[in-house]
């Protein structure tokens, strides 16, 4: 319901409470966000796509799926640490609906980028088969997912219940929570890590790391210029938590 388009609300009507506790399924939301974008790749692939058509399908699919939830994140975020000058401010620019120019910078570099390091990573995959390439999509989804749910134990909501865009603040964390949800991330990236060893790419074990550094050092510039973070901080942070293993995937096989 939170994360999809998808009609879940048609089966259930969970309280506004359990709205609270959603971050401890992130990364099981990857199965499918990831999912739908490695089956997409593949479909479009079998029935004669060419490789740069594909990857545009799959992103575009799941832009429909999560209604280009974190791509709001991600420009909202642009747009408020570009162009804000104080904490009010920046929190100010994030609120607003309107996108501005760093908004638009933000998304066409991310878009093109994410758009040419998939078809590269595809070209680079090719010997091995398509299969490699959607379980690293799959892979790379659950891992970003996870990377970015640690923000909401590392810094408190920036603005109130009222002020929030959904009405939503994530539950905070205490120690034992915290070793939970380690825990639900390592299960949930189990799948994808036994599907890219099965491959013949145990060394994607070595990318594990990247992500949670990338969410470490924005963590480190939300604490700075809000001293907490917003929705708009966690869907750009999961965007370029994945991005940065996209970028960086590359330059690993190329070195092992």
């Amino acid at each position: 319901m939170f994360f999809t388009r998808l009609p879940w609300w048609r089966l259930c009507s969970p309280p506004k409470e359990a709205f609270e506790h959603v971050v401890d399924y992130w990364p099981f939301i990857g199965w499918l966000t990831g999912g739908v974008m490695a089956g997409v790749l593949w479909v479009a692939t079998q029935v004669g796509c060419s490789l740069g058509v594909a990857v545009l399908l799959a992103i575009g699919a799941r832009l429909l799926l999560t209604g280009a939830l974190h791509e709001d994140g991600l420009a909202d975020f642009c747009d408020g640490f570009g162009g804000g000058t104080s904490r009010a401010r920046t929190l100010d620019i994030m609120k607003d609906s309107h996108i501005g120019t760093y908004g638009v910078l933000g998304l066409m570099i991310y878009l093109g980028l994410l758009c040419a390091s998939l078809t590269h990573l595809g070209q680079e995959t090719m010997d091995t088969g398509l299969g490699t390439l959607c379980s690293l999509m799959l892979l790379f989804d659950v891992a970003a997912k996870s990377a970015a749910s640690f923000i909401t134990g590392q810094l408190p909501y920036a603005r109130t219940a009222e002020g929030a865009k959904n009405g939503v603040v994530y539950a905070g964390r205490s120690l034992l929570s915290w070793l939970w949800h380690s825990l639900r991330c390592v299960l949930a990236l189990l799948l994808p890590l036994v599907l890219c060893c099965y491959l013949g790419l145990p060394e994607v074990l070595w990318l594990l790391p990247v992500p949670f550094v990338v969410e470490l050092l924005l963590m480190l510039w939300m604490r700075r210029r809000l001293g907490g973070y917003t929705g708009d901080c966690c869907g750009a942070l999961f965007l370029l938590c994945e991005l940065s293993m996209y970028l960086t995937c590359p330059l690993l096989m190329s070195h092992l």
